[in-house]
């Protein structure tokens, strides 16, 4: 058994929050209530008792990340399942969604097998979206019922976009019939000379042509529109652009199967960072102006964007050593995605900590069919404990690589530890020692 004692509990899926105790057995919380007696427990129980002292703590539910890069199989070098679920632990979450464009990618039962059984192996939970189309090629819809069967979470194509419209369409329309969701990488190549860089003042720094927010602005439209006339349930992810931003709200006006996703760099970062940092700045889509990164904060303050997601994307140091525009994009996010989230949303007053729980924990879940992102009794004991006062630096990964332009800054909301189905898989205490 394990007692988690006078935390302040923050349940994200009612709203409850206060001072309390929660006791965990088999996996699941079994009690959750103020003044739960560790003596008289210690009694009445057979076997070891357990105890976390997380007084003056926040205690809430493990993290759910739906957008995350474990490279696994194909790019071992740059991340692997192990490595990844160790990242995510570090960073409270206890489920994450593994993107599909590994190689090979996993648009086959075969494929998805091998990933759900070495995920299976680690300390969280590793779920697994499927492809929507054979090869990544935009052209073939996989056998998505075939797949879903085999546990697949959702469907996508994530880091490429998918230019057919009627195959759009049809995956959409198959979706719909099996009740699963898709997530869409929205970004139109005929609008971008070199990808991961914002078409602005960053490209004109640089000398280069770069990625124009029509690339993304010309897509989300498109699929919201197809969206509403098939009836899937779809998410538009990584969302840079206030044009966006804007199409998605007055859409999710109309239509309930519309959501969207947010990463802590498009909040938190604008095209400066790149002239910045280069490389470690570099991502799909871009960082863009402030103005954006303003419209995703209101959009995740008033509900239009429903879900933050990290789009953890490791590369070998090597690769993001090489010029701007032959390095790759993407940077790691799991181990200072709620850091990020404290300080750039509640701490300036955008959000609630609750509010930001559901974003980062219960509404994630909720779009993937997940049991997780919640507190309470005969619920999972998937649990992160972190201290909102206490500073970290940001670094010393447990990812494989560190590629990221945070890597260095001081950063509040020090997680303190994650603990999945009942058992405590990251401490920070025991990483000091």
């Amino acid at each position: 058994m394990l007692l988690i004692k006078s935390g302040y509990v923050i349940d994200p899926r009612s709203g409850d929050e206060g001072v309390k105790d929660i006791l965990v057995d088999g996996g699941k919380i079994v009690r959750m209530e103020e003044g739960i007696g560790e003596d008289t427990l210690r009694e009445s129980i057979k076997g070891n008792l357990q105890v976390i002292d997380a007084a003056g703590k926040t205690v809430a539910p493990g993290l759910v990340d739906v957008h995350v890069h474990f490279r696994d199989p194909g790019f071992t070098h740059k991340e692997d399942i192990r490595s990844g679920a160790k990242a995510a632990a570090r960073g409270g979450f206890t489920t994450v969604v593994l993107m599909a464009n590994t190689k090979p990618p996993v648009d086959t039962v075969e494929t998805l097998e091998y990933v759900l059984g070495k995920g299976a192996e680690t300390g969280i939970h590793v779920e697994s979206c499927g492809n929507i189309t054979v090869g990544m090629k935009g052209q073939e819809l996989t056998d998505m019922e075939a797949l879903a069967k085999a546990g697949a979470a959702g469907f996508t194509d994530d880091g490429i976009p998918l230019l057919g419209e009627d195959v759009v369409k049809a995956a959409m329309t198959e979706a719909a019939r099996l009740g699963v969701p898709l997530s869409f990488h929205e970004e139109n190549p005929a609008f971008i000379q070199n990808n991961g860089i914002n078409a602005g003042k960053a490209s004109a720094y640089y000398g280069i042509g770069g990625s124009d927010r029509q690339a993304e602005i010309t897509m989300v439209d498109r699929d919201l529109t197809l969206a509403e006339e098939t009836g899937a349930d779809i998410s538009i992810q990584h969302i840079s652009t206030k044009e966006a931003v804007e199409l998605v709200r007055q859409a999710k006006k109309k239509n309930p199967h519309i959501h969207a996703e947010a990463t802590p760099h498009h909040f938190t970062l604008t095209e400066e960072a790149v002239i910045a940092h280069g490389t470690l700045a570099k991502m799909n889509p871009p960082l863009r102006e402030e103005a954006d990164r303003l419209a995703i904060i209101e959009g995740l303050r008033d509900g239009t964007i429903d879900m933050i997601a990290t789009d953890h994307a490791p590369h070998a140091a090597g690769e993001k050593e090489k010029p701007l525009t032959e390095a790759p994009s993407g940077i790691i996010g799991l181990e200072t995605a709620l850091s990020l989230g404290v300080r750039e949303l509640v701490d300036k007053g955008y959000l609630t900590m609750c509010g930001l729980l559901r974003l980062m924990a219960w509404q994630p879940a909720c779009f993937y069919r997940l049991d997780a992102g919640y507190l309470a009794v005969d619920g999972p004991a998937d649990i992160v404990i972190f201290d909102r006062n206490r500073t970290w630096i940001a670094g010393n990964y447990r990812s494989k690589s560190c590629n990221s332009p945070f890597t260095g800054m001081e950063l509040p909301a020090a997680v303190c530890y994650t603990v999945c189905g009942g058992r405590i898989i990251y401490s920070r205490e025991q990483r000091a020692k």
